[in-house]
């Protein structure tokens, strides 16, 4: 798909996304939002794409959070409105039933940091700052961001930036869970793709069935959420993808998944 405001590119199995405003800090755009909501949509039905990378164009931002210009005057249904669609993408994100790497570089801030968090996992650029300071502008993060930090980060932690509406560097988002790793900025984008090789060589039913357990188990109580993982084990205990996996193991050779 043709696309004005992102980039998206498949090869070796890995779907490279890119959101592509350098000159607006790849701020997010209602147009912008639609065009990835779209892109991710295509990507779930797409079996080249394994797994997905998503990156800011240029060296200053991944996403340095929503168009101040198109905030500004909302109505109440307006700014609704405009919060459905921003946690529609998120959500297909989330559930998009393949891995989702964000590879995070200079500023990660609200929405952008909203569409970090949205992502199976995140490796951050020394230079990386995150943050929700939507209240510094009279507004709450409306993409997700009360929602998802608080899981990934605790109460206190999410209320503090919340609230505060402060930033953090790279190194604290890692001591608080927020990042999974920091590089530096030379070497952020190698990290991440040999990262994504290694996860587009597994099989893409098991990836997909261990992201369905975590992410509804963690809506459910430790009970409900073992019956779930126990049923998907099943599911992926008589597939041909594990019998492969486990004869090539024995056979000490690599295996040839088949997805199914």
């Amino acid at each position: 798909m043709a696309f004005e405001n992102i980039l998206c590119e498949v090869a070796d199995g890995i779907a490279t996304v890119t959101v592509n405003r350098p000159d607006k800090l790849n701020a997010l755009n209602k147009a912008t939002i639609l065009e990835l909501d779209q892109c991710f949509s295509s990507l779930a039905d797409n079996t080249t794409a394994r797994v997905v990378v998503l990156r800011g164009a240029g060296e200053k931002a991944f996403v340095a959070g929503a168009d101040i210009n198109e905030l500004a005057n909302m109505t109440a249904a307006e700014a609704e409105s405009l919060a459905t669609r921003g946690q529609r993408l998120m959500n297909r994100i989330e559930n998009l039933g393949k891995p989702v790497v964000a590879a995070v570089g200079g500023f990660a801030l609200g929405g952008g940091c909203e569409l970090a968090m949205a992502c199976s996992f995140r490796y951050a650029a020394d230079n990386a700052r995150l943050g929700l300071p939507e209240t510094g502008l009279g507004l709450i993060p409306g993409f997700g961001g009360t929602q998802r930090l608080s899981r990934l980060v605790g109460r206190g932690r999410a209320l503090e930036l919340v609230l505060t509406g402060g930033m953090i560097s790279a190194t604290e988002a890692v001591e608080i869970g927020l990042v999974n790793k920091v590089f530096s900025q030379e070497d952020l984008m190698p990290a991440v793709l040999k990262i994504a090789a290694g996860l587009a060589g597994k099989s893409a039913l098991t990836l997909r069935l261990a992201l369905q357990a975590v992410n509804e188990g963690l809506n459910m109580n430790q009970d409900s959420g073992c019956r779930l993982e126990a049923a998907l084990f099943g599911v992926c205990g008589s597939s041909e993808d594990a019998r492969e996996g486990c004869d090539a193991f024995l056979a000490k050779r690599k295996p040839g998944f088949k997805d199914r």
